[in-house]
């Protein structure tokens, strides 16, 4: 079968960012007014998102906490990640580079929950025993776009109180609603939450289309959901897209839970994957090829499902048992389910090809990508390229070659 060969390009976005993570974090945490009292045990929850720059933040925060004579510690806060096991948990904070030995903090990492005041609410309220138990809690993650669902609050500090500091047992408790759980039920139970658990800070995060950190603002418990709203709309106008709404093929180099909670993520690719969930209009690809998994996702291949062609390489990196405890809490089962699989990379985007509807195939139109959060730079076919020759955020920075050189693998992108 002739393949296109493909060109490289550059899609250029606004690429404003912080140079001085380090102090920027201090500078917000000092500027939030919140007081951190002298011997006073401080948790800080950190969730399991491919977050840019995590670390250097968990690191600043904890120092803070120190200066000002707290003892911090950190807690995973990630509802049912890490094979939902307390050690699996830590080994995935461990593998964003948030270790003991580089911040400075011990990590209390237990799956075990207190149950808290429902005061009319359909659904329990559970939150991470050892943030409970401590003085106060600082709660730390990135401000974006979700994968399932789409309101005023969605990927942030009020979810990682809910789903992610409340550990397995929230996480169970509200994706059994389906996508009302996360929709409907996330905002009011957070409310329950920074009402009668022991929420101090939320450090807010933002990035923006090059997924390097654009804002970090510290927040008081009171200011949490009105602020990130705001965030949540400067996140949005940060997000990368595709150069064209309609393609044939789009092959995807890595998927993994550092790169989205699906592996992939959903707003990019144009597919959600939830049963009686309408799917997005734009972009619309009729197959999707995706060639391997990150070292960083522990085996979890939650969101395979969301591809029409994997390769075997990729098969053989899943971890079933982790993968599936993460898929069956979500209730998303398709996201779960195993496409075709292909012996090698070529043979993948021979089967995408041969089942791309009556194209001809030397003029299919291909997008290839490292992953959905690096769209800077990516590779496209002749015929699409044609499209946007006269685009100014569009520079060509490579010559047409051949996608495989002399083998059947995908040469390095």
């Amino acid at each position: 079968m002739k393949i296109p060969s493909l060109i490289k390009v550059r899609h250029v976005f606004n690429n404003e960012h912080i140079r001085d993570i380090e102090g920027t974090v201090r500078e917000q945490m000092q500027s939030s007014g919140v007081k951190i009292d002298k011997g006073s045990n401080i948790a800080i929850a950190v969730g399991s998102r491919g977050i840019k720059n995590i670390h250097r933040i968990v690191k600043a925060a904890v120092q803070y906490v120190k200066d000002m004579g707290g003892f911090p510690f950190i807690v995973p806060a990630m509802g049912s990640h890490g094979g939902a096991t307390a050690e699996g948990q830590r080994g995935v904070l461990e593998g964003y580079g948030v270790t003991e030995e580089y911040t400075g903090a011990p990590i209390r990492s237990s799956m075990q929950v207190v149950e808290l005041p429902q005061e009319g609410l359909e659904n329990k309220v559970y939150m991470d025993k050892n943030a409970y138990e401590a003085d106060g809690t600082i709660i730390i993650n990135r401000i974006k776009y979700h994968t399932d669902f789409h309101g005023s609050h969605e990927s942030g500090l009020m979810k990682i109180c809910v789903v992610g500091l409340g550990k397995h047992k929230q996480a169970l408790e509200l994706h059994k609603y389906g996508v009302k759980g996360l929709k409907d039920m996330i905002v009011p139970t957070a409310r329950q939450i920074l009402k009668h658990g022991n929420i101090i800070m939320g450090i807010g995060i933002v990035e923006n289309a090059y997924d390097d950190t654009a804002i970090i603002k510290a927040l008081k418990p009171d200011e949490i959901e009105n602020e990130e709203a705001k965030l949540l709309e400067i996140s949005k106008g940060n997000m990368p897209y595709f150069p064209v709404d309609k393609f044939d093929l789009l092959i995807i180099d890595e998927m993994g839970k550092n790169i989205s909670g699906t592996g992939v993520d959903t707003n990019i690719i144009g597919r959600i994957g939830i049963r009686g969930e309408k799917e997005p209009e734009k972009p619309y690809i009729t197959n999707i090829v995706i060639t391997d998994l990150t070292e960083e996702s522990h085996g979890n291949g939650l969101g395979v499902g969301l591809a029409d062609i994997i390769t075997k390489r990729l098969f053989n990196k899943i971890d079933l048992k982790i993968t599936y405890e993460n898929v069956l809490t979500s209730n998303f089962l398709k996201r779960g389910s195993i496409p075709i699989i292909a012996d090698t990379d070529r043979q993948a985007v021979e089967y995408a090809l041969r089942t791309c509807g009556p194209i001809e195939t030397e003029n299919a139109r291909i997008i290839r990508i490292k992953n959905t959060l690096e769209l800077g730079e990516i590779y496209v076919s002749q015929s699409i390229l044609e499209e946007f020759r006269d685009n100014r955020n569009i520079e060509v920075i490579g010559e047409l070659r051949d996608l495989f050189g002399d083998g059947s693998e995908l040469v390095y992108f």
